[in-house]
């Protein structure tokens, strides 16, 4: 009987993305199995230089996640963690609460049926009414507000480094992927860009908006497609109309929150973003078109579906996206002393929102296993907040298939 060869692996478990939730799960790896080996392959130079860098540095407290879900399990715990965290290492951050804010009858319901969310995962919640707005934000009106006591910001692209630094894997930038090769009797070896095959035992992948990609090199089809969604920032030029963080009344129908006001960990405002459809998985404009990835956004048959569903979602986003009078107009509701003067645009952040087949907005984190694989591919917004227990949890998993 022919004797099989040993393999040389390059580590134990091979991770791609070095985004928040990649290192996280490095990070965790090397926490709960010391002495296991772990590489982390991100194509780009640095950390965190896609999602995790171009987001409101929001710490959520959960308060919006259906209970039960993995959004509200690990937001409501990820955030105390990540102030912790943030505290021992002494990165940038502040709890500061946020309020969020009905400012039309219609929304009342709604600003109700938080509370009750809020307080079914266990976050304290204030009910405020209009005239105790101005107690914490003087400038904003609303007919009635709720106070979210455990929202904070900090710096989350310190966090990553502080994560890979952590972690003590190798982490290998500017190293693409262009091929996998998974046998579920040895493992994976994986081709880079620039020629070099990186072998491992377990794959994780946490390759964000390329996430769907990279499931398919392995094998593994997810039956989900990262449709990419842009949302566009301004930032306040006079920061002193807002004291912290100001959210409006989210829309259940969707899993975006809206034109928000954030003070940031280094005193200025931010305000944003919108959600309109990106031309290109990192189309932080509308000049950036990748016909490729545009022609597997169009070929999915969710994303028609989400179109003719939400078109008239859709067509407000899009007019604010091209008329700064229009986003004016939606700050305004909240702020009404802001001026088209006032804001200043600042750069965008694209979300990798994963949608079914059948045009759903996949609304949860979605984990999923192949032979010797772990798929991340849903881990959008809060999945910052909630980056530690994803780690752990996606590490558990690979530990397991080791």
């Amino acid at each position: 009987m022919a004797r099989v060869p040993e393999i040389a692996y390059d580590c134990d478990v091979l991770v791609i993305g070095g985004g928040i939730v990649g290192l996280s799960t490095a990070y965790a790896i090397t926490r709960a199995a010391p002495g296991t080996r772990v590489t982390v392959l991100e194509k780009e130079p640095g950390p965190a230089r896609h999602q995790t860098g171009r987001n409101s540095g929001v710490i959520h407290s959960g308060i919006y996640y259906r209970p039960g879900s993995l959004k509200a399990r690990y937001a409501v715990r990820g955030a105390a963690e990540m102030v912790k965290f943030c505290a021992e290492y002494g990165i940038p951050h502040a709890v500061t609460g946020k309020l969020i804010v009905a400012t039309d009858r219609s929304e009342l319901p709604r600003l109700h049926a938080l509370v009750q969310r809020g307080r079914e995962n266990g976050i304290p919640v204030r009910e405020l009414g209009a005239s105790q707005i101005a107690e914490y934000e003087p400038e904003v009106r609303g007919l009635a507000a709720i106070h979210v006591g455990t929202t904070g910001i900090c710096d989350f692209v310190a966090v990553a480094r502080q994560l890979a630094h952590g972690s003590g894997a190798e982490i290998r930038y500017g190293t693409r992927v262009v091929r996998v090769d998974r046998r579920p009797e040895r493992g994976v070896a994986v081709l880079t860009a620039a020629g070099d095959v990186v072998r491992g035992r377990v794959l994780v992948n946490c390759a964000g908006l390329y996430s769907d990609e990279v499931a398919r090199l392995t094998g593994d089809d997810p039956d989900v497609r990262i449709v990419p969604f842009r949302g566009e920032y301004y930032e306040l030029a006079r920061p002193e109309l807002v004291r912290g963080l100001v959210y409006p009344v989210p829309d259940p129908a969707f899993p975006f929150l809206g034109v928000h006001l954030t003070r940031g960990i280094d005193g200025g405002v931010h305000i944003g973003p919108n959600a309109v459809p990106a031309l290109a998985r990192e189309g932080y404009g509308w000049g950036t078109v990748r016909v490729r990835e545009l022609g597997s956004t169009l070929a999915w048959p969710g994303s028609w579906r989400i179109a003719r569903r939400h078109w008239r979602y859709g067509a407000g986003e899009l007019r604010r996206s091209v008329s700064k009078g229009a986003f004016t107009e939606a700050v305004r509701r909240l702020l009404p002393g802001v001026s088209e003067d006032d804001l200043v645009p600042t750069a965008a952040g694209v979300r990798a929102q994963a949608v079914l087949r059948d045009g759903t907005l996949v609304d949860d984190f979605l984990i999923r296993e192949g032979p010797r694989t772990v798929h991340v591919l849903n881990a959008p917004s809060p999945a910052a907040t909630a980056s530690l227990p994803i780690g752990r949890e996606v590490a558990r998993r690979a530990l397991s298939a080791l």
